[in-house]
């Protein structure tokens, strides 16, 4: 059985994930950005409803992944705040300039995770790795359970290659769960390629507006759709893609 992770940009897309059939949740804010990490409110609601795994992601701010002392300690309390509100788990990823895994900091953090019982994905941080073979090694050394990977390329289909390869080497030592443009269109085909067990996507659909007065002369801030419609994740695109994902003979 392959299994779905919802990449939620909401308390209320994480609900919907659930409503789907998803097997775990990673919650986080502003995907236009690809993520940061979501609101106490979010979370906060996020776990009173959910029944299934329910990981945040920590990630102070847009950008690369090589983080200030001062950023550092944002992660860390943030990591706190998920251990408080009784999360299943967490996802980082934190790089040093020469493209390499910080192991002391990477190893702070899952240290502190795993000494609360929460698990821990090392995301797409791996994706601009210089050297992704010695990377993989570094992450099972430092005791991450999963590895987020489009197989170094913007888009997962482009990286399918990579992303076998890396389920190879890995042999069962962490898992490789591929996300980043997965869809209902290649999903069949990205599972019959690579043979991965867990896939990521957001799942979702454009959801406009209930309001009835509009001022469409004005934008509040840089967007890709308008302000009267909003990208959230849809149960029946979560239903669409675990069934593409085990029709594969």
């Amino acid at each position: 059985m392959v299994s779905l992770e919802v990449c939620a940009n909401s308390a209320t897309s994480a609900i919907a994930a659930q409503n789907g059939g998803a097997a775990r949740v990673e919650l986080c804010n502003n995907l236009y950005q690809g993520g940061i990490t979501p609101s106490h409110g979010h979370i906060l609601v996020a776990r009173k409803h959910l029944h299934i795994k329910l990981y945040t992601l920590i990630r102070p701010r847009s950008g690369d992944f090589l983080y200030t002392k001062e950023e550092f300690q944002v992660m860390l309390s943030d990591v706190r705040q998920s251990i408080a509100l009784g999360c299943d788990g967490i996802v980082v990823g934190i790089l040093n300039k020469d493209g390499s895994v910080d192991m002391e900091r990477n190893s702070q953090i899952v240290n502190m995770a795993r000494q609360h019982g929460l698990g821990v994905t090392f995301h797409r941080a791996f994706d601009v790795c210089a050297d992704k073979e010695k990377a993989l090694e570094d992450l099972i050394h430092i005791g991450f359970e999963r590895l987020l990977t489009s197989g170094g390329k913007s888009n997962v289909i482009e990286g399918a290659r990579n992303v076998k390869n890396l389920l190879d080497q890995a042999n069962g030592r962490i898992s490789i769960m591929p996300g980043g443009g997965i869809s209902e269109k290649n999903v069949a085909d990205l599972v019959h390629y690579t043979g991965v067990k867990e896939i990521h996507s957001s799942a979702r659909a454009l959801v406009n507006s209930q309001m009835e007065y509009r001022n469409d002369s004005i934008m509040m801030g840089t967007r890709y759709v308008d302000e009267y419609a909003i990208y959230e994740t849809s149960p029946k695109v979560v239903q669409n893609l675990i069934r593409l994902a085990n029709s594969v003979d």
